[in-house]
This record gives structure tokens, C-alpha cells and sequence, in this order.
């Protein structure tokens, strides 16, 4: 008697969770995070990775196990740059408000789902600190965009309130450098945790 009732409560349990991800649904939460930003470069300009950071919040209404998912953060994102045969280096220092717009997929019950998303990011140029070495040349100077755009595509963790999310962010626009013969593009992984505030 004890097996047909565990079976019926599991069986239950299972059913209700699977239909709660078919039910709209409504979060909003807060995040913040770490990434590590490179630029792939052409010709003669190399780049190396280096950390920044972000901070926002992000929104996800959802149904039937789809969701979308519009955040928006402050990121500050930093690279530098080298010309060998200008002998000029570049520590760039960029600070933007970044909005990405995700379309993603959810598995899982029980208060652990995974999630796989993807989408286009716009970001909206707010500061770009640059110091060029001793060289007197522009050479590893970027011409940065006011408003760029980038792919991300990500996977995270939700567990109770809290949500954990790894990202790459592909830049689709083209930035250059001072001479103009180098076309780069700015790309990142980014490491997040968040909080949902509430839901409904």
C-alpha cells in the first residue's frame, strides 16, 4: 500500500510541476557579475583579456516552457590593445548600458530548472577611457561606436530565488583603429548571479 501511495504522490508532484511550466508566468529580479572581454583584431593589432563587471536587473514572462527575457545593466569592460609594428599599446577602459533582449528554453521541476537563451544585445556607449603608451602614434586608438550590437548566447541554473548564467556576447558591429586598417570586433564571456525579487 505504502509503494502505490509513494508512486501516486511522486506521479502528482511530477504532474504539477511539469503543468506549472505550461502556466504565463511573471519574474523580475536583480544581478550582477563578472566578464572578461577580448577583441578579435586583424593585421597587426593583438588583444588580452581582461576582467570588468556588471550590475542590473532582468524580467521573464514566460509560458508553456519559452520565455523571454529583456535585462538591461551597467558594464564596464576592459581590453587591451598592442601594436607591434607601431609600438604602441592601448588600456581601454569601456563603461555602456547594455540591453539584452533573450529568447530562451526551460527545463527542469522541483525548484531547479536549467535554461538555454540567445538573443541581440544593444549597447548604448556611456564612456570609453583610453590610454595610449608612450609611442606617438594612434595607432592601437579604437574609434569607438556610441551605440553597438552584439549576439548573446547563454545557458543558466534557477534554484529557488537565486539564478546563476554563462554567456558569450559575439560583437556584430565593426570597430577600427586609428590608422583605419585594422576592423575589430569586441566579444566577452560574461558569469552572473541573480535574485528574483518576485513573481507572479
Amino acid at each position: 500500500m505504502k509503494k502505490y501511495f509513494y508512486l501516486l504522490a511522486i506521479t502528482l508532484c511530477t504532474g504539477f510541476s511539469a503543468s506549472a511550466q505550461f502556466l504565463p508566468s511573471f519574474n523580475f529580479g536583480l544581478k550582477a557579475g563578472a566578464n572578461l572581454s577580448s577583441f578579435s583584431t586583424e593585421n597587426t593589432l593583438s588583444s588580452s583579456h581582461r576582467a570588468g563587471y556588471l550590475v542590473g536587473a532582468w524580467a521573464r514572462v514566460g509560458a508553456v516552457g519559452w520565455h523571454f527575457q529583456p535585462e538591461l545593466y551597467y558594464t564596464s569592460k576592459n581590453v587591451k590593445l598592442k601594436d607591434a609594428t607601431a609600438g604602441a599599446e592601448n588600456t581601454a577602459e569601456f563603461q555602456s548600458i547594455d540591453l539584452p533582449l533573450l529568447v530562451g528554453r526551460k527545463f527542469g521541476m522541483f525548484g531547479v530548472a536549467a535554461r538555454v537563451n540567445t538573443g541581440p544585445l544593444i549597447s548604448f556607449a556611456i564612456n570609453h577611457d583610453q590610454s595610449v603608451g608612450d609611442a606617438f602614434t594612434n595607432a592601437a586608438r579604437l574609434r569607438v561606436h556610441d551605440q553597438n550590437y552584439a549576439w548573446q548566447f547563454g545557458a543558466g541554473l534557477d534554484f529557488q530565488r537565486m539564478s546563476l548564467d554563462l554567456r558569450y556576447e559575439l560583437g556584430l558591429n565593426k570597430l577600427r583603429n586609428g590608422r583605419g586598417d585594422s576592423e575589430i570586433r569586441a566579444n566577452l564571456f560574461n558569469l552572473t548571479l541573480g535574485y528574483r525579487l518576485f513573481s507572479l
